[in-house]
């Protein structure tokens, strides 16, 4: 008769040690997906869309191509009679696009019938445009390293004129040497105020 009872406690408790094991196995199993979440380890959260929190979905990446524009620039005719017009492309993802066509234009040209005016020691500083207004720092050297006489100062200023009004919302350009106002590049016109594009030089 004993031995039946002591049976029967065995039966009894054999399924609860079974689910007390299974508990326990799921506990552990909570646990590590938590650790790696917080420890970032290959156990973080996969969220519905398949991708991992944090992470981006394959149809969210940010496109990353270089924006690019075509532009003008202008440079003097072989004679100094009038500027030429030349198309470029330039890319803005690391610069706006003033900043960009003044690189382009001191860059020079290689096209046939076609001369480089500015000075090419001057370093374009900045370029900043507000209220219609482009005011373009050079170095001392745009000065300093021009060799031209009255028409080749007009084609000079001109050039840069020209190039930065072919965007709409430039109305005029002011050249600046180091970041301040100068009367003159070589004595043969005033630059003390910003200048209306040059159309008399096309």
């Amino acid at each position: 008769m004993m031995m039946k009872i002591l049976r029967g406690a065995r039966g009894a408790l054999l399924p609860l040690v079974i689910c007390c094991g299974l508990l326990l196995v799921a506990g552990c199993g909570a646990q590590t997906a938590t650790k790696g979440a917080q420890d970032g380890s290959d156990a973080s959260v996969v969220t519905e869309s398949g991708a991992r929190a944090g992470q981006p979905a394959s149809g969210e990446k940010k496109e990353t191509a270089a924006k690019e524009l075509t532009v003008k620039v202008y440079y003097p005719n072989d004679d100094g009679t009038k500027l030429v017009a030349v198309s470029r492309k330039i890319k803005t993802d690391k610069e706006d696009k003033y900043t960009a066509v003044m690189r382009s234009l001191l860059a020079g040209t290689q096209e046939k019938g076609q001369t480089v005016i500015i000075p090419k020691q001057a370093k374009l500083q900045s370029v900043k445009v507000a209220d219609g207004t482009a005011k373009v720092s050079f170095s001392r050297e745009l000065s300093k390293n021009f060799v031209g006489g009255s028409t080749g100062e007009e084609m000079l200023v001109g050039s840069i004129v020209d190039t930065l009004t072919e965007f709409p919302e430039v109305k005029r350009v002011q050249i600046l040497i180091d970041g301040k106002a100068i009367e003159s590049l070589s004595g043969h016109m005033d630059l003390t105020q910003p200048l209306a594009r040059m159309k008399q030089l096309l």
